[in-house]
């Protein structure tokens, strides 16, 4: 209870992070964070719309998609990143913290990568091309910030043709870019993880684990002090699907001996077919 306590304030601590990147930074230059959040800005900027109701809006779709193929746990954690950024939203006034569009655009990137990198931490996503990144990295090999860069990119291209101001479309490039680093120095999840299992629940484990979609091997092994034959499951998979993982683990045998080392790199077929 304590541990969903505090990932539940982890994700509020992130989305209070992406609030004050937009309202602090971006919104006061009319710069754009790119993808739904970029599209509520885009909206807010030239209609009468409101940027956090559109916000909200916008993600509900992409959440929906995301509860069917990514989880009902991630997606829970998800919706309470969406509901409460645009609540913080409404809060925090649109006031420009520097005048230099430059630093506007570095610093409210890093506080939007702050804010999307610690709410991945902890099993969720900031809703938006977040999911959508999610869904990419969990059946291709490519990191999340490198998806999002992409996704965002056409976003703010689409805003810069607009617009007709390639000045604040390149700022909100950079902002994009920086995000994205920062996002994947806080939150590597197409880093490779083998995880050594040993366990004396080895098909109730096994069924679990076969329900991802990555492979499982079994070995028979031996202790050495007593002599006793038990399984041990090996499979490799990402930072990203460790944090469920670790989950099921606890679940069916908390007693397991866990290993869990980080993965050079791997031949042949990563994900299961």
């Amino acid at each position: 209870m304590l541990k969903i306590v505090l990932n539940c304030f982890t994700v509020i601590l992130g989305a209070a992070a992406i609030a004050c990147g937009f309202n602090l930074f971006l919104v006061p230059h009319h710069m754009l964070s790119g993808g739904v959040a970029g599209l509520s800005m885009l909206i807010g900027y030239f209609t009468t719309f409101n940027i956090s109701t559109m916000y909200l809006v916008i993600n509900i779709p992409m959440l929906i998609a995301g509860w069917f193929i990514l989880g009902k746990r991630f997606i829970s954690l998800s919706i309470l990143s969406v509901v409460a950024t645009t609540w913080i939203l409404t809060l925090i006034p649109v006031q420009s913290v520097v005048s230099d569009t430059l630093l506007a655009s570095v610093f409210g990137g890093v506080l939007i990568g702050v804010g999307a990198g610690i709410s991945f931490r902890v099993g969720g996503s900031t809703g938006g091309f977040d999911i959508i990144g999610s869904i990419v990295t969990r059946y291709r090999d490519f990191p999340v910030g490198t998806v999002l860069v992409g996704l965002n990119g056409l976003v703010i291209l689409a805003a810069g043709y607009l617009n007709k101001d390639w000045n604040i479309a390149l700022a909100s490039m950079l902002t994009i870019f920086v995000t994205g680093k920062v996002l994947d120095q806080i939150y590597v999840s197409h880093t490779k993880i083998t995880v050594y299992i040993v366990t004396e629940h080895t098909d109730k484990l096994l069924k679990r684990m076969l329900a991802t979609p990555r492979g499982v091997s079994k070995i028979k092994i031996e202790g050495a002090f007593s002599h006793m034959e038990k399984d041990m499951l090996m499979t490799v998979t990402t930072r990203y699907e460790l944090v469920e993982l670790k989950r099921i683990i606890k679940q069916v045998d908390p007693s397991a001996f866990v290993n869990i080392v980080e993965t050079v790199g791997v031949m042949g077929s990563f994900r299961r077919r």
